[in-house]
């Protein structure tokens, strides 16, 4: 197995461009003008988007996943040139490559894309995951998107001892029973477990793994159990929202760096709660990442 660089974390899943509009006042309403604000091409993703915070909080990173494109490749290289995100693994392509398309005003935005068309191709757009790749971190991240790649990825994970983060993964796949932890938000639970209360959502869950469940309701309380404990809740911080674009990946991401940090899991859900927040009190958040002292400081 080919020798690489140790990092801290390894990082698996989408990583694509953001076209992101913040309107000026209030959201899209439809045969009325609406002015845009800012706008801004920049990485996004889940993966692309916590590797973003996990530079700013001082960690390492390699990312895998998507097939990087023509219109992605030029600006995600240029963004990471200065930051701690090994961009190695990615493949480069001739095509144009995966964008998405969001309008943001304050709690509210609205993502476009074409991922739909693009999974019902039954083709593949990402990597495989390299096993030297993951031997060579201390925690890992894998996002459930990628079918039987997530899964190897999660499984070489488990071959070298590796723990990892996941999200929105149903309380009966194979991520969920063997994940650190898995965080899941209030649009995964109100899909897959439609007419569930959040309760009702972790003690399922939280009987299939011996990990962490973390069930995530926006401004709402944060649910968390580990298999055997009652539910536990977490009020999340007040601040004045922005955008909430990258929250949950935020959350995520914090949630990377707690595992990887070696904290309980009050402290780990407080500190990924504190880094949404933060995220979520400006715009663009890869231009403004959470600092750790910001972090911190919102903790007390």
């Amino acid at each position: 197995m080919e020798n690489k660089d140790l990092h801290d974390v390894y990082l698996f899943g989408q990583v694509l461009g953001t076209h992101s509009f913040l309107l000026k006042d209030g959201f899209l309403q439809p045969d009325i003008y609406s002015e845009i604000d800012k706008q801004y091409f920049l990485p996004g993703g889940e993966t692309g988007t916590a590797a973003t915070v996990l530079a700013s909080l001082g960690t390492s990173v390699l990312m895998d996943g998507t097939w990087i494109g023509t219109e992605v490749a030029t600006m995600l290289k240029k963004f990471y040139s200065d930051k701690k995100v090994d961009l190695s693994s990615l493949t480069f392509t001739d095509d144009s490559g995966v964008v998405d398309y969001v309008v943001i005003a304050g709690l509210v935005r609205s993502p476009m894309g074409r991922f739909q068309n693009l999974f019902s191709t039954g083709e593949r757009w990402w990597n495989i995951p390299r096993e030297e790749d993951i031997a060579c971190a201390r925690v890992a991240a894998v996002d459930p998107y990628f079918r039987d790649e997530s899964v190897l990825a999660a499984k070489i994970c488990m071959k070298h001892d590796i723990p990892y983060v996941t999200i929105d993964s149903r309380h009966d796949s194979f991520l969920h029973k063997n994940a650190a932890v898995n965080v899941i938000s209030h649009e995964c639970s109100d899909q897959e477990y439609a007419g569930m209360t959040p309760e009702k959502v972790v003690e399922l869950m939280q009987k299939e793994t011996d990990g962490l469940t973390i069930l995530t309701q926006g401004g709402g309380d944060m649910l968390y159990a580990r298999r055997g404990e009652p539910v536990h809740r977490c009020k999340p911080f007040s601040v004045d929202v922005k955008s909430t674009l990258g929250a949950g990946d935020t959350f995520k991401a914090g949630c990377v760096y707690g595992l990887l940090h070696g904290m309980d899991d009050e402290k780990l859900v407080h500190f990924a709660s504190a880094c949404s927040a933060v995220a979520i009190s400006r715009f663009p958040l890869p231009l403004y990442p959470p600092k750790l002292e910001e972090v911190q400081a919102l903790l007390g």
